[in-house]
């Protein structure tokens, strides 16, 4: 395989995936709503630190229990994936279809935009409501899906 094919593969294998991310992220979000919302909604309402042994902290202090803000919020994470799935199917199409890196680029930053508004809407409402001391397994994926998307970002500007 010459250099040239290898880098448009490996380019196309990481747009498909950035997009199958965002697609199914949404599609998961949207087929259960209710259950996500009430997963966001455990982290707004500080829920994994009222479990015993109780955690003991002056942050309960911001604790949303509302369950109108917790689908409010779903509904605008889930517009931000839908939107970058969106956008990242289209640069897809550019990139594998059509072999036009630069036509594709656009595209798939505008992906990578939505998907980095996303991680970090999740990443820093976790930080707001004390995620990382009962659910650091979520917040070490935020911070894994935001350094792909960082990497990601490199990959597709960074080559000619």
């Amino acid at each position: 395989m010459n250099p040239n094919t290898a880098v448009w593969l490996f380019l196309s294998v990481q747009a498909v995936g950035i997009a199958l991310w965002l697609t199914l992220a949404a599609l998961n979000n949207l087929r259960d709503f209710a259950g996500s919302a009430a997963a966001v909604g455990a982290t707004m309402a500080m829920q994994p630190l009222a479990q015993e042994p109780r955690i003991p902290t002056p942050l309960f202090s911001r604790a949303l229990r509302s369950a109108s803000l917790h689908r409010g919020a779903l509904a605008a994470l889930l517009l931000l994936q839908a939107l970058g799935a969106a956008l990242g199917w289209i640069g897809c199409h550019a990139l594998l279809i059509q072999g036009d890196l630069a036509a594709a680029r656009p595209w798939l930053n505008g992906a990578l935009a939505f998907m980095s508004a996303a991680l970090l809407a999740m990443h820093l409402s976790g930080l707001w409501f004390g995620y990382w001391i009962r659910q650091e397994t979520l917040q070490l994926t935020h911070i894994a899906l935001l350094l792909w998307t960082g990497v990601a970002f490199l990959l597709f500007n960074l080559i000619p």
